[in-house]
């Protein structure tokens, strides 16, 4: 494969499915030692879990949940969609699913803000 045959496998909707996939998958990994510590706040130290509650209240931490739940829902929707590329037989109709699973992430993510404000 050349080098512009390359460059163009990268405009595809499948390859951007692979990357938004792959880095969602990423932040999750990272967020999760931060969830696990402030569960571990919880059971330790009521007090600490109650002011760590306040800080969370800020805009800026909200907005953060908010690309959280985008993160989850689009990893959930790219991972689907992986698994029907595995399972199922190659469809054209296939190529869809990734703009539908982007669709999906972020309609998730603004019911999610909306509910916030």
């Amino acid at each position: 494969m050349s080098g512009l045959q390359k460059w163009r496998a990268r405009g595809h909707v499948a390859y951007l499915a692979f990357v938004v996939h792959r880095v969602s998958g990423v932040l999750l990994a990272l967020f999760i030692p931060l969830h696990l510590w402030t569960l571990g706040k919880a059971l330790n130290r009521p007090q600490a879990l109650d002011s760590f509650l306040v800080w969370s209240d800020q805009p800026l931490v909200k907005f953060a949940e908010t690309g959280l739940v985008l993160m989850l829902a689009l990893h959930l929707g790219c991972g689907l969609r992986l698994l029907m590329l595995e399972l199922l037989a190659w469809r054209q109709w296939q190529q869809t699913l990734a703009a539908l699973a982007a669709a999906g992430g972020v309609a998730a993510a603004l019911l999610f803000a909306l509910r916030l404000a």
